[in-house]
Order: structure tokens, then sequence, then C-alpha cells
């Protein structure tokens, strides 16, 4: 009887383990198909988080990093970046937050593929342990450089004419009774002042164009009246400088968009042509249909630009020929403003220069019904491939450095 209790009781405690692990692995299993646990959610935070994250012992070790901070360089050989390690030993020092700046040193990051300012901070975790966290901050310093270079740029424009309508106004008290050379200084403030105000007007213009606003109501525009009244602005500059435009017949084209903006960027290439072009040499404009885009070509035979200007030419204040622009009362935001207003009206402007041949600037602007998104330029939308146009002396060339 008691080798038979036994048994029993063990069959009771075999049984009742057996159900108490079975319950348990089913409530295993419920926990499980409820989710990931806190643990598995941080880590998936930390490895997929936009800045990069590395955590250190109280020796500098790595313990634990995401694959953020190996592609913004936090990391080199598994071993944290010496000013990291620094910023940490100070953090645990101090029990405060401090800043770091690990931007990459002694290389020339590539455009997209390495950030070129990275800025973070080291904090301390407790129990000897810190967190770097940095982020690409290379966006906001650019900007920020680009803010400060058109404050510079600004200042120095503006102060020019300012200073010289000072200087000609002391003049003309001093030849207060000469005639003739009050005729001739206030000629010259006159001058200055249209300049100073044409600078201004500029400066509002771009500024309205480069900020969020949406583009007045769209209309149904005529290229050839586009093309008409920009002629007639540029007409006086071109007689004064024995420029011959020659235009070609009217197409009847139709696009949507602002007629006076549209009229502003041309007229701006049609005075950049005049401008950089030697009297007496010729100027054209041309329009053509390419697929869902109207083409206007202003094309000259100046003096051309280098390839590496390409680019540059459509930043503000940024002139070629700096001695040049400033003897024909040039802003350095003409080809600027045309740029934003391509852009606004979901179009580009493209460049094909040679120097000592010409430039042929192109206007790309979408027709009308093909339709754009409240004045701006689609996300991700696909460039025109190049377009080959023949010049008049014969030379066949890509038209290349679309500017968004």
């Amino acid at each position: 009887m008691g080798y038979t209790a036994l048994i029993i009781v063990a069959l009771l405690c075999g049984a009742a383990g057996g159900f108490a692990a079975a319950r348990g692995t089913r409530r295993y299993g419920r926990t499980n198909s409820a989710g990931p646990t806190v643990a598995e959610l941080l880590q998936r935070f930390v490895h997929t988080s936009g800045g990069g994250v590395v955590v250190l012992n109280k020796f500098g070790d790595v313990v634990l990093h995401n694959p953020r901070a190996d592609e913004l360089g936090l990391i080199h050989d598994q071993q944290a970046d010496p000013r990291a390690r620094k910023a940490a030993e100070q953090a645990l020092a101090t029990g405060r937050p401090v800043p770091v700046d690990l931007s990459p040193l002694g290389r020339n990051p590539l455009p997209g593929r390495e950030p070129a300012a990275v800025l973070g901070a080291v904090r301390p975790l407790g129990d000897g342990f810190t967190v770097i966290d940095a982020a690409d901050e290379s966006e906001a310093v650019r900007l920020e450089a680009t803010r400060r270079d058109f404050v510079a740029n600004v200042s120095h424009e503006l102060k020019t004419p300012v200073g010289a309508l000072a200087l000609l106004a002391e003049a003309v008290l001093d030849a207060a009774d000469d005639p003739d050379e009050v005729r001739r200084f206030s000629t010259k403030i006159l001058h200055e002042s249209t300049r100073l105000g044409t600078l201004v007007s500029e400066l509002i213009a771009l500024s309205r164009l480069q900020g969020a606003e949406r583009l007045p109501e769209l209309t149904t525009v005529d290229v050839d009246a586009v093309v008409e009244e920009a002629l007639g602005r540029s007409r006086l500059a071109a007689e004064s400088a024995g420029i011959e435009i020659a235009v070609d017949d009217p197409t009847g084209y139709l696009l949507d968009g602002d007629q006076t903006l549209l009229v502003t960027a041309l007229s701006n290439l049609i005075d950049n042509a005049i401008s950089y072009s030697p009297p007496g040499s010729p100027v054209s404009i041309s329009r053509r249909l390419s697929g869902d885009y109207v083409e206007i070509a202003v094309t000259d035979r100046g003096i051309g630009i280098e390839p590496e200007y390409h680019q540059r030419v459509f930043e503000r204040f940024f002139r070629v020929d700096p001695a040049r622009s400033r003897a024909t009362g040039g802003t350095g935001l003409g080809l600027a403003i045309v740029k934003h207003v391509a852009a606004n009206h979901g179009g580009e402007v493209k460049l094909w220069s040679r120097p000592g041949t010409g430039s042929t600037f192109t206007l790309r602007v979408p027709k009308h019904g093909a339709g754009i998104d409240d004045g701006r330029p689609a996300v991700g939308q696909d460039r025109a491939e190049p377009v080959r146009s023949e010049s008049a002396d014969g030379v066949t060339a890509v038209e290349t450095g679309g500017v968004r």
C-alpha cells in the first residue's frame, strides 16, 4: 500500500507539473503572439533612427551602435571617434551633456555620399555609460552659409550706389554755379538712382519667388505675346549697343502661367545677351515645342561662358565678368530670377555655351494643358532628354546644365 500510495502521489505530481508546464507554454506562446517586447522595440528604434547613436562604457569602448553611426563616421575600426570619446569623458566627469562637432576631418566629402557637417551631443546614462547622439546638419550649415553670403552681397551691392549718390550730391553742391557740371553730375545721380531702384525691385521679386507663396492665379498665356513684350522692354538697350535681334515667326503656342513673370524672365535673358555681346553682333530668339514643353531660346555670339561656371551663373550676384556687369548696370540677379520663374512654372532654364562662340539660354515651361501643381515642379519629375540645336555657324551643340 505504501508503494502504491507513493506511485499515485508521483503520478499526481507529474500530471500537475505537466499541466503547469503546458499552461506556461501556452501563456508564453500567447505573449509572443501579442507582439515584440519593449526591449525589442527599443532596439528597432535605435537601429532605424535617422541619427547616429553610439553607447560607450566607462573605458570608451563601443557597447552598441546603429548603422547610421557608421554612415556618419562616428565609428572607425570599431572604435568611437576620438572627439566623441573625449566628450564622453567630460560628460562622465560633469554629469551633463557635452556638445561635440564630429564633422569629417582631412577629407573632401562627395555630395550625396558623405555628410559635410555632423553635430551631436554626448550624454551620461549612469553606471559609467554614455550615449553619443549625432545627426547630419550639412543642409542647415549650407543654408546658413548661403544666408550669410546673401546678406553680405546685398549689403555690398546696396552700399555702392548709395555711396555714389552721396558723393555725387556733394559734387552738385560744390558746382552749383556751373550749369554744365550740375547737368553732368545730375545725369550720374539719375543713373545710380535707377540702378539702386532696379536692384531693390529685383531683390523683392527674387524674395517672392523663393518664398512658399503660390503663384498668382494661372492664366492661359500666349507665348508670342510674351516674346513681343520682352522685346519691347529690351529694344532700347539693343539699339544703344548696335545689336540687331532676330526673331522667328509667331507660333501660336500657349502655356499656363503668369505672363508678367514670364516676360520678366525672358527680358532678363535678352538683356543678358545684349550686355555680353560685342557691338554689332546678332542676338536671336526662337520658339519651339518639345514634347510637353514650350521652349524659348535666346542665343548670342558673345564672349561665352567657361564650363565650370555653367551652374554658378544662376547664383545670386554671381558675375562671369564683374567689370562688364557693373559698366552695364547689371545687378547679378537676372539669371537667378529666371531660374526661379521657370521652377515656379514647373519648368527649368538650360544653358549651352562655348567661350569665344556664344551662349544659348533656353527657358522651358510646360505647354497649355500639360498641368502643373500649384506652380511648383513635381517632386521626382524626370528631366527632359538633352536637346540638340543647330547654331548659325553650323556647330551642333547639346544643351546641358539645366538648373532647378
